[in-house]
């Protein structure tokens, strides 16, 4: 049971966010706070908002009061100056802010980020400027012994903290400076506390105590020092490393603290009176309110409305993709029946999914794009819409690959027809229901393939588009796993590695593992814990700092798009010198901002330079469109089902290739079942696939309505949409009532699965007659492939992608391996595993050659020429050099022309030596050791040739040379 509410309210709270000085899980210290009856709790982490989010739903949930606040960087001089201390060397002061409002929470939001992005100077700073400026709403303290008035009276000047004290009311007002006292018995903190209550007397200011923590529980201590050595790199046992002086830096309780600060009582009760001063509603908004509006074009926004632009590209769209004409479709008499019914609705009103049957394939077309439409509308995502496709269009315009789509954003019809997909949702039937649910709205998610090379291009674009100040990259914590804890602990207690090693390996190779479930299961590691001390302080030391942030970085491929600049809604900061908001995913979401994902695939890459390789070298495929290929080509089925499939997405592994074997592929469909079922769970279906396929008459239904569904598996639900689909056909779902259901059965959700039965029970004996026994068999048939069931939009999408790469590697064998060695540049390993098989499939991989190679790998007829630029000390930009010469004057003849044609600062000796060693001159018949030790001579004399150039002397062989060569004698593609 809680202890009952006291007065007491902790105001000085570090979490394990601080990365440094916080050992405070934030789930363990709010769950310990209201243990102690505590009524509120605040987080004052220095520098930063990192956990202010997931700190305040925390809160809430444990019925606490969220107090959000900062230990700011305070500087005396500007924050823009990269230099200059304070006095007794500081650099800095720390001071305690808390936000009494959503404004004040906005202006923490402000100079937090202001001083990770302009007063970076090895810490966060803001200045009494800007400290001015954002004052608004917020609640300072007079603060740790860190903070200026505490300094001042330590080093006895009394009139400067006097005067800083007068400052700091004069910027907050009277009521929302307080004056902090501080106990941890440092002797410092002693010597201050007259000083600090004359000043709170003087001015008339309430006086609060505070414990400033820094770790949860008492037993705590040991943990957070030894959390201090993994920060800084230092051993336990090392006497000169950053300590705590003192033990007393946990969440004390209201007795505790009362007998600390026993004579001066009110200190104790007005931690009360400030939390209750503070009253902080931070919104959650759950539309589309936050995300960007896409600027409309000046000769558009006259015309058009963004709903009525969108519609437009639309129709276009389809124009182009099915040849069909929306105009004249939409006035059938069937379709124009169907568009009444979802056009000038009632305000509010959601349109209901339209009834697609006895429509032509135009008039499906029509009315489900319409439908699509009208929920884009009305759950107020149009402007979203038209953002992803601007930046897709921009990248295709510039050549810059894009994948045909991941996720379920694949099943939107309105994203095929703008271009955001590649992949023809009716085709492949896929449900928009799967992507945007009329029942229950949630945020659409395009997640982006690009190229792996060209992928900072789009971001920048988006950056410049819709203002730098509104895009940002999204944090990541990194967080200590059972067995790293587990290391760093050894290693700062000085156990040798090979010791450390042992013990990490006792934690079984289990994903997300904890140390207790690992003690449960390994009785290799309780027997070493039972007979070794050591091993045992490591373990309960592990224990406490398991799961703390140990370090932070940058999501591989998130960015947050706003309609106003971002430091209104996060604080930010700089992760790898780009802007990145403070916020985890989780939390960004929850605030309501638009999260995009633009990842980097390196298949894009392969499939790009395949192409260019393909136009390069076969005068009869200057137009080659890897978007147009068939997608019946037998040459590719051969290549899958023979088990040829190395280099090709997602099918080469052992286990792929056998499963294409087993099946047979003859289908685009059969990579995509292949693609969903190879993996835990549903692997154990695939023969059952096979056998379905072999033999029409092994296939065996759940029930006879199910066979449309389910005829295209062969009687195996595969796919989270046959699930879908099966909900509507038993039951009479209708496909967004249908994907709350998948929902439901794919979370476990006992209490919500015990009323969807109910509900489908009794659809199937409303809509089909279906007796109770039968229809919870079919209930539990595809509660069983929920779990399994994979988003077939997604395996769709990666499907085709899949194919594209064995039709070239089936088609276009050489310029499709060397795309695939050139995207493997750099790794050794892989770049020989590649060459083993180019050499199997009769291609033969050459060594460079100076006139031949490309910057990359270079088809070459019917051999593969390795790249300048892949050989080590070589390089892009010396690579480069010697391509752009050859284009433009012809080969060279030998080492020394091309000495005498090439800026001698771009080819140095290094570089000369490594393109000799690999015989990237052999074509010259002299041996490479002739070359080597001729070296310095032939650069002396080329240096001679350039100085004399510089002097205007010409010699008789300049003059007797031959005009420049305007054209190459063999391939030089880079």
């Amino acid at each position: 049971m809680p202890a009952p509410a006291k007065d007491f309210v902790h105001l000085h709270v570090h979490t394990d966010r601080s990365l440094l000085d916080g050992c405070c899980r934030i789930d363990r210290l709010v769950a310990h706070a209201a243990s102690l009856g505590q009524t509120a709790l605040a987080l004052t982490d220095h520098g930063n908002l990192y956990g202010a989010i997931d700190f305040y739903t925390e809160t809430k949930k444990q019925n606490l009061k969220p107090l959000i606040g900062c230990e700011i960087y305070l500087v005396e001089g500007s924050r823009l100056e990269k230099k200059g201390r304070a006095e007794e060397g500081k650099s800095w002061y720390h001071l305690g802010l808390l936000a009494r409002n959503l404004e004040g929470y906005q202006n923490l939001l402000k100079l937090v980020s202001d001083a990770h992005l302009r007063g970076f100077y090895y810490k966060p700073r803001a200045d009494w400027e800007t400290l001015a400026r954002h004052a608004r709403g917020l609640i300072a303290f007079s603060g740790c012994l860190a903070a200026p008035i505490p300094q001042h009276l330590l080093h006895d000047r009394e009139d400067t903290a006097r005067q800083t004290a007068a400052r700091l009311i004069d910027i907050f007002g009277r009521e929302n400076f307080i004056i902090e006292l501080q106990d941890h018995g440092l002797p410092e903190q002693r010597k201050i506390i007259p000083g600090l209550l004359k000043l709170a007397e003087e001015f008339n200011l309430t006086t609060i105590a505070s414990n400033d923590v820094h770790y949860v529980r008492a037993t705590d201590a040991a943990p957070h020092d030894a959390m201090l050595c993994i920060q800084t790199g230092a051993k336990l046992d090392d006497p000169n490393r950053l300590r705590f002086d003192t033990q007393e830096f946990y969440l004390k309780s209201h007795d505790e603290m009362a007998r600390l600060f026993a004579e001066v009582p009110a200190s104790i009760t007005n931690t009360r009176l400030v939390a209750e001063m503070c009253d902080l509603a931070i919104p959650f908004p759950k539309g589309s309110e936050r995300y960007p509006r896409y600027p409309l074009p000046p000769e558009i926004k006259t015309r058009h409305t963004p709903s009525e632009y969108l519609h437009q590209l639309c129709v276009a769209g389809l124009r182009r993709r099915y040849a069909t004409d929306h105009a004249a479709i939409s006035q059938h008499p069937a379709v124009a029946q169907r568009l009444a019914k979802l056009q000038n609705l009632p305000p509010g009103e959601k349109p209901q999914p339209p009834d697609y049957t006895g429509l032509t394939h135009d008039e499906l077309l029509v009315v489900r794009m319409t439908y699509e439409l009208s929920i884009i509308n009305i759950t107020g995502f149009v402007d979203y819409f038209l953002v992803v496709w601007d930046f897709i269009n921009w990248a295709k315009q510039h050549a810059i690959p894009v994948g045909p789509g991941r996720g379920s954003g694949a099943g939107c019809l309105v994203a095929y027809t703008l271009g955001i997909t590649n992949l023809d949702p009716i085709r492949f039937g896929l449900l928009f229901e799967r992507f945007l649910n009329p029942e229950r709205v949630s945020p659409p998610d395009f997640d982006i393939d690009f190229c792996m090379r060209r992928r900072e291009e789009v971001i920048d674009y988006v950056r410049e588009k819709y203002g730098r100040d509104c895009v940002a990259n999204i944090i990541t914590y990194g967080t200590l796993g059972a067995k790293m804890a587990l290391r760093d602990i050894a290693r700062v207690n000085n156990l040798p590695f090979a010791e450390s090693d042992r013990l990490a390996k006792m934690i079984p190779d289990e994903l997300n593992i904890t140390l207790t479930d690992s003690l449960a299961k390994s009785a290799e590691l309780r027997d070493e814990i039972a007979r070794n001390p050591l091993a045992k302080r490591i373990l309960d030391t592990a224990l406490v700092i398991e799961g703390m942030v140990r370090n932070t970085g940058k999501h591989a491929a998130g960015i947050i798009i706003t309609d106003r600049p971002l430091d209104e809604f996060v604080p930010l900061s700089l992760q790898e010198e780009d802007v990145t908001v403070q916020y985890d995913m989780g939390a960004v979401t929850e605030l309501g901002l638009l999260k995009m994902d633009f990842l980097g695939l390196k298949t894009l890459t392969v499939i790009a330079d395949a192409v260019e390789n393909v136009r390069a070298t076969d005068p009869a495929q200057k137009t080659f469109d890897i978007d147009t290929i068939p997608l019946d080509d037998p040459k590719t089925y051969a290549l899958l089902n023979a088990g040829k499939t190395i280099g090709i997405f997602q099918l080469e592994s052992t286990g792929m290739q056998n499963a294409a074997r087993q099946i047979g592929i003859t289908t685009i469909d059969d990579i995509n079942a292949i693609s969903a079922l190879y993996r835990p769970g549903p692997m154990q279906f695939i023969p059952d696939y096979a056998r379905g396929k072999k033999n029409p008459a092994a296939i065996a239904y759940p029930h006879p309505l199910l066979q449309p569904i389910l005829a295209e598996t062969y009687g195996i639900i595969v796919y989270q949409e046959q699930v879908m689909e099966c909900a509507r056909i038993i039951a009479g779902y209708s496909l967004g009532g249908a994907d709350m259901l998948r929902r439901a059965m794919g979370k476990k959700d006992a209490e919500k699965m015990a009323k969807e039965r109910g509900k489908f029970v009794e659809g199937a004996q409303r809509v089909n007659n279906i007796d109770q026994r039968k229809a919870n068999e079919i209930f539990d048939l595809l509660n069983k492939f929920a779990q399994y069931g994979f988003n077939k939009s997604h395996s769709a999408a990666y499907a085709l992608i899949s194919y594209q790469t064995a039709y070239l590697k089936a088609n276009h064998p050489v310029p499709f391996m060397a795309a695939v060695l050139t995207a493997e540049l750099g790794n050794a390993e892989k770049v020989s595993h590649f060459i083993a098989e180019a050499e199997s499939m009769g291609i033969t991989v050459l060594g460079p050659d100076i006139n031949e190679s490309g910057a990359h790998f270079t088809p070459v007829g019917d051999s593969i020429r390795f790249g300048l630029a892949g050989i080590k000390g070589v390089g892009e930009q010396a690579a480069q050099k010697i391509i752009e010469e050859r284009a433009t004057r012809g080969p060279y003849d030998d080492l020394a022309h091309l000495l005498n044609r090439i800026d001698g600062r771009a080819l140095n000796k290094r570089v000369l030596e490594h393109l000799i060693k690999t015989g990237a001159f052999d074509y010259t018949g002299a041996p490479r050791r002739q070359l080597l030790d001729n070296l310095d001579a032939a650069l002396a004399a080329a240096a001679a040739t350039a100085r004399d150039r510089a002097a205007g002397q010409t010699s008789l062989f300049d003059l007797l040379a031959p005009a420049p060569k305007t054209k190459p004698k063999t391939n030089t593609t880079p």
